[in-house]
């Protein structure tokens, strides 16, 4: 398979240059390995292999040893390390540190479940010790932009669109969403029981993207909705699900929705979540054409310098706004329509939030037209394809 540069590799090698260690954070294949092994680590571990896994689970002091007695290497000044899943086996965090402090050696870690990383009391994640960086699914800046059907129904999970053949990608897909349930929630024992959780995580791929409303799901499944916020708490620790805040304060409004949004971070796991076919309805497209331009942002914004964050806007008696990219002191309201050709009146929402918002000059509406135009008095409908346009113009 070909390789695919990735837009945070300049990134982690810069870090690496500076001497620093790097904590790269991502779901299960998105491609966490292959790009720390182009960096030609003078040593790997991949704790996903149990054997493996128990030999530093009952010794974790090996770590250390073995590392210490390794030869000098030729072209860089300490051995590099890449310890592959390291929230597996937590105990060996305070033999890095150590190997850190005494620069013995300089480390990648990689991992797919940020759960013990942002909860583990007893688990030391080296504060000012490691950069962490996060691979994401691929991005429009980072391949040939596909179909848009593609992008909405196939994803963007580097080894899925690799493969020839949408009955091959639909066995790996529904693959990749039972390997999540197996060995993301179970081996970690996250839930009590896997078939509650199992349906769940089919209803919340159904209802990705819309307001989170606990209280419904939980009445659909039999449960607290305390137990559907923990459920959610796990897709999002475990990188499954991406949560969007809403932008709260307003000098005219009382009634915006605080209420977040989650989104499947792939599209194409989403739907083999959600067990829907490939035949959609065009009512369905365009929510999941919302979702895709909504993840292109995210992913891209992560990347961008300084970081770009995505919220979006809503009255629930008046209008509302899909995604609003924020830094700083200035926002970008953006709508997404499912036509080619949107018309002004598309716009009406947008001109509603420049109005109030003095921070925003201008408002896009990201659409399937083949090229960009002028829609309204500071409104531009702008192709898909140019959505990583977006974020360098925003940024300049």
């Amino acid at each position: 398979m070909e390789y695919i540069s990735r837009l945070v590799e300049s990134r982690l090698a810069g870090t690496l240059a500076r001497g620093r260690a790097t904590l790269l954070l991502g779901a299960r294949q998105t491609g966490k390995t292959t790009l720390a092994q182009r960096l030609n680590p003078d040593m790997q571990l991949n704790f996903i292999r149990p054997e493996v896994r128990q030999r530093y689970e009952r010794r974790p002091e090996l770590l250390g040893a073995e590392i210490e007695s390794r030869p000098a290497p030729a072209k860089r000044k300490l051995p590099l390390v890449l310890l592959d899943e390291i929230q597996r086996v937590p105990e060996l965090v305070n033999v890095v540190q150590d190997l850190i402090d005494r620069r013995v050696a300089q480390f990648i870690l990689t991992g797919s479940s940020a759960r013990k990383l942002r909860r583990g009391r007893s688990t030391n994640w080296l504060p000012g010790r490691l950069v962490p960086l996060r691979l994401d699914p691929l991005t429009l800046a980072e391949r040939t932009p596909p179909t848009l059907e593609e992008c909405l129904l196939t994803g963007a999970l580097p080894g899925i669109v690799s493969v020839a053949g949408d009955a091959a990608r639909e066995q790996d897909l529904r693959a990749y969403a039972t390997l999540y349930l197996e060995e993301e929630v179970r081996a970690e024992a996250l839930v009590r029981n896997l078939g509650q959780f199992s349906r769940f995580l089919q209803l919340a791929a159904l209802e990705s993207g819309g307001i989170s409303h606990f209280r419904g799901l939980a009445q659909e499944l039999g449960v607290a909705h305390t137990t559907v916020a923990g459920y959610y708490e796990i897709l999002e620790d475990c990188l499954i699900a991406e949560r969007v805040e809403p932008l709260t304060q307003s000098r005219t409004r009382k009634k915006l929705t605080k209420s977040p949004r989650y989104l499947f971070f792939d599209l194409g796991v989403r739907r083999a979540a959600a067990e829907e076919g490939r035949r959609l309805p065009p009512r369905v497209l365009g929510g999941l054409f919302e979702q895709f331009v909504g993840l292109e942002f995210i992913r891209l914004g992560r990347q961008a310098q300084p970081e770009v964050h995505v919220r979006f806007w809503r009255d629930p008696d008046g209008p509302e706004v899909d995604w609003v990219l924020t830094r700083e002191d200035r926002c970008l309201p953006i709508e997404v329509k499912w036509s080619d050709a949107p018309v002004a009146a598309d716009a009406r929402h947008l001109e509603t939030f420049l109005h109030e918002h003095r921070s925003a000059h201008r408002g896009l509406v990201i659409c399937r037209a083949p090229r960009r135009f002028q829609l309204a008095q500071g409104i531009v409908a702008l192709p898909w394809q140019d959505i990583p346009a977006v974020i360098e113009e925003f940024l300049g």
